[in-house]
């Protein structure tokens, strides 16, 4: 080590001398030991600092293993209750499939059941369907022939436009597109009955009727009455009850005998057998004229009214009010033409047969 210069001198400067050996040794042993303690002391304190660094880290991550401990047992908990709830609910659910299996199998079984039932009710539809055509054509057809031989035979005209009428209403409720044809062919009849002539069978052979029922009631020319000739009145006069009496049978003296002027050169007499039979001449001769006019038969039905209305007026008491209107109505009915052709019908009846036929042939 240098000697420090003494207080006072002047400053020189310190001038090297030579150390020897031993003090060299000396001071570098010291400064190593020096240096050894530094590095003891640097490493101590580094291993407590690295102890103390050790000892936090270790409780740090005890505290964390600890609070993951806690975690875990929560979450643990947690999943236990979960998987409980799920076992429960996976418990439930597949009871509940499987009643939703056995539901679906109901449903299943009834949707074929139904299906065949559909199935069924399709296949019984077309054969109603089917049926219900045919009985309806059958129908017409059986109407459509009334309806020509009531115009064949009796001329009504009325009932076969009504029996076309109703036809054609039935195919419009069938409401089938193949109909049309059969349709058109029944409207041209109907406007062609529409405006054909006829004669009113119906009616005139009413009118025949009644007289045919009133004959019986026609007083005969022979049964005329003079009329009852006034009595005298009973007098103050009338002496006495003989008086009385001899007038009585006078007047019945009188009424023995009867003088009667006819307008006629002679009146039939005829006993009551005869009568009757008379009227009933009178009534085949309007019931001849009836069957005449179904007939068509001009000739016979005008003659048969004519003879009707001759033995009126010659048999009969043309005086009596009941005669008139009898005289009348034959008048009437033989100035009636009844020998109008009637038209047919035989188009829409033939349409009807044939559309028949045509089903018929389709459905084998």
């Amino acid at each position: 080590m240098s000697e420090s210069p003494a207080p006072g001198a002047a400053s020189e400067p310190a001038q090297p001398t030579p150390a020897a050996p031993a003090d060299i040794a000396t001071r570098n042993g010291a400064a190593a030991g020096a240096r050894r303690r530094s590095a003891l002391g640097l490493a101590a304190a580094v291993a407590a600092i690295a102890l103390a660094v050790v000892a936090w880290q270790w409780y740090d991550s005890r505290t964390q293993i600890n609070a993951l401990k806690e975690e875990l047992a929560r979450r643990l908990t947690e999943a236990e209750a979960r998987n409980r709830d799920a076992v429960t609910t996976a418990h439930s659910v597949r009871e509940r499939v499987r009643e939703l299996s056995g539901k679906v199998e109901l449903v299943e079984s009834g949707l074929a059941e139904s299906q065949n039932q559909q199935v069924a009710l399709e296949a019984l539809y077309q054969q109603l369907s089917r049926n219900s055509d045919e009985w309806a054509l059958a129908e017409i057809e059986q109407t459509l022939v009334i309806a020509a031989q009531q115009l064949q035979l009796a001329g009504n005209v009325k009932a076969a436009i009504l029996a076309l009428q109703n036809a054609d209403t039935r195919l419009q409720r069938l409401d089938r597109p193949q109909l049309n044809a059969l349709r058109k062919v029944i409207e041209r009849d109907i406007e062609r009955l529409q405006v054909a002539p006829h004669v009113d069978v119906a009616g005139l052979t009413l009118k025949i009727d009644n007289l045919v029922t009133g004959v019986d009631t026609l007083p005969l020319a022979m049964q005329q009455r003079p009329p009852p000739a006034p009595t005298a009145a009973s007098g103050e006069d009338e002496s006495s009850m003989l008086t009385r009496l001899a007038r009585e049978i006078w007047q019945d003296l009188r009424s023995l005998v009867r003088i009667q002027t006819v307008d006629t050169p002679e009146v039939p007499l005829l006993d009551p057998s005869q009568a009757f039979f008379l009227r009933e001449n009178l009534k085949l001769r309007l019931l001849s004229a009836r069957i005449a006019l179904l007939q068509r038969d001009e000739k016979t039905y005008r003659s048969d009214l004519q003879a009707a209305r001759q033995w009126l007026e010659r048999f009969y008491d043309t005086r009596d009010r009941n005669l008139a209107p009898a005289l009348a109505a034959l008048r009437q009915l033989a100035e009636v033409r009844i020998g109008i052709d009637a038209p047919d019908i035989n188009a829409s009846l033939s349409a009807v047969r044939d559309y028949k036929l045509t089903r018929e042939k389709a459905a084998r």
